[in-house]
């Protein structure tokens, strides 16, 4: 009986190391939290169906989840755990800029591959080895709203911005694109992503002459809270927001004060209203489908990046035929015309990113819903 037991181990064992161990750290909880809840729903869900189908290369995928917290230095002791106790050939994660690029130099040195859920444009410039994201950066969300707003013939604006990691890129670069095409910025302000009034910030803007539109910058909570203050200020000037507001739970959390509020969106939020020939409408559909059977809410874009990551890990895999670190890696960057729910992934040793504007579309908030902008 010992003998057979012993053989029984052995077996089981074999199997488990069979499995393809795939990392994600994500902020579930802390003020991050709604971009984390419908990542891990995400994950959890398609890695079922992955090993439901007989997994990939005949491997079940075996994939291990973390909660920062919201925490930069949480995310980068997990990163270290994923490297070192759990064995990981490829990460995903984390949901912000902070924690991005608070670990991600651990995986560029362990040479295993990570593909974050955050917008900073600093995560894939300058392009490094093992680096990759499936979120539009801030870049390109900025040169949206600029070109929307001077096509809109604005020329007086205000800046307000998280002090997080993507509060302060989203800064940076839609300051650099208003200066660039005249729009001068009379007020710049911020925010801490704790924060839980907004007034003293928006009463400066309000009180400001001439001012024509307002971009708000960062994620979580702050966002709605940001939009419930103007609200209640009476700011009149065009309010716009990055696509770190870009979900259903800010509408819900900023109620009918989100009403007219513009931002730069991934095609998933007006998926259904995309041509029937345009050929990214599929996936986004079937993931949104998908998604409002599982939740009973709409799909979140956040969901999305994890959604188009693991697309992105699994895809590499099978084109390698290997789930070693290197081969993930290279083969990642050869992705060509992978059509994601975010955009249509192609890849190269310059672009770890690999989609571009195009798949970006200025919506608003019309009757509590987004709507594309006319």
């Amino acid at each position: 009986m010992a003998t057979i037991i012993a053989v029984f181990a052995v077996i089981s064992a074999a199997i488990a190391d069979e499995a393809i161990r795939i990392g994600a750290i994500i902020s579930k909880t802390g003020p991050a939290g709604f971009l984390g809840e419908p990542q891990e729903i995400t994950l959890k869900h398609y890695v079922e169906q992955i090993n439901k189908n007989g997994g990939v290369l005949g491997r079940p995928i075996k994939l291990i989840i973390y909660d920062d917290a919201s925490d930069p230095n949480n995310a980068r002791t997990f990163a270290t755990r994923l490297i070192e106790s759990d064995e990981v050939v490829a990460t995903i994660g984390t949901s912000t800029t902070g924690g991005t690029l608070a670990m991600m130099q651990l995986f560029e040195d362990a040479k295993i591959p990570l593909i974050s859920l955050a917008a900073g444009i600093e995560i894939v410039e300058p392009v490094r080895p093992y680096i990759f994201k499936t979120p539009h950066t801030d870049r390109m969300v900025c040169a949206k709203i600029i070109a929307d707003m001077k096509a809109r013939r604005f020329s007086r604006i205000a800046l307000i911005n998280g002090t997080d990691g993507v509060g302060r890129s989203m800064r940076k670069e839609c300051t650099s694109f208003a200066q660039a095409h005249g729009l001068t910025i009379v007020v710049d302000e911020s925010f801490h992503p704790k924060d839980v009034d907004m007034t003293p910030q928006l009463t400066k803007i309000k009180n400001t002459e001439r001012l024509d539109a307002v971009f708000v910058g960062g994620f979580g909570q702050p966002l709605s809270i940001v939009t419930r203050n103007y609200s209640q200020l009476g700011v009149k000037a065009s309010q716009y927001h990055s696509h770190g507001s870009a979900s259903k739970a800010y509408i819900e959390l900023a109620g009918p004060a989100s009403e007219g509020v513009r931002l730069p969106g991934p095609l998933l939020l007006i998926a259904d209203q995309l041509p029937a020939e345009d050929p990214l409408k599929s996936a986004a559909t079937a993931y949104a489908k998908t998604m409002r059977e599982l939740t009973g809410k709409d799909a979140s874009t956040f969901g999305g990046y994890s959604y188009d990551a693991l697309l992105l890990i699994t895809d590499a895999i099978k084109r390698a035929g290997s789930a070693k670190p290197g081969a993930i890696r290279d083969a990642l960057e050869m992705t060509k015309n992978l059509p994601g729910v975010t955009g249509l992934f192609t890849m190269s040793a310059k672009d770890h990113l690999g989609i571009n504007e195009n798949s970006l579309y200025m919506v608003d908030v019309k009757d509590g819903k987004w709507a594309r902008a006319k």
